[in-house]
């Protein structure tokens, strides 16, 4: 099934749990809509969202999740985002973390951004892709391979503040030979 092939659900939250964490709306409605709004729109619709009264975030384990980089990136998701705990994913996906609600979702072995007229933001020697959404901003690592994708609702603006969380685990990941300029 290609990327775009696959269904992105609405998120809903669950009246009966309100610790229920939900990603922001825009992962299903990109706000570019240019040249680059297909591979945003292409990238949306890899993560498969709901919220669950019993288990949390949903969200699909990217490709090279499984492999000895994105372990090693794991092993190292802060334990605390934004002042927010770390929330359940549902079926424990390999690769994903959240925190928070609305949460912010972490995915390590999604595809490493091409070169990009985006703005591209360097935070403690780790560059970043930024993509905005109509409720947030999608952040992924550049000069990494596989690549770690940070999904920010606007409720935590200014959403780069949160990408400091990450550095000990993007540097996990291997580098390439392209950097923000």
């Amino acid at each position: 099934m290609a990327p775009t092939d696959l269904p992105v659900r609405a998120v809903a939250r669950c009246a009966r749990d309100t610790r229920s964490a939900r990603l922001p709306d825009a992962i299903a409605a990109p706000a570019d809509t240019g040249p680059s709004g297909a591979r945003i729109g292409a990238a949306a619709a890899l993560i498969l969202v709901l919220a669950s009264c019993a288990t949390g975030v949903q969200a699909a384990s990217p490709a090279q999740a499984t492999g000895a980089a994105c372990a090693a990136v794991i092993r190292h998701w802060p334990q605390r985002v934004a002042h927010r705990d770390r929330v359940s994913v549902r079926d424990e996906p390999a690769g994903i973390a959240a925190w928070g609600d609305p949460a912010i979702i972490a995915r390590c072995g999604v595809p490493p951004p091409a070169p990009t007229t985006n703005e591209c933001i360097g935070v403690d020697d780790i560059d970043w892709v930024l993509e905005p959404l109509s409720d947030g901003a999608r952040f992924t690592t550049y000069g990494r391979s596989p690549a770690v994708e940070i999904l920010v609702p606007h409720s935590y603006a200014p959403e780069p503040l949160v990408l400091g969380a990450f550095t000990a685990a993007a540097r996990q990941l291997p580098t390439t030979d392209r950097r923000c300029r």
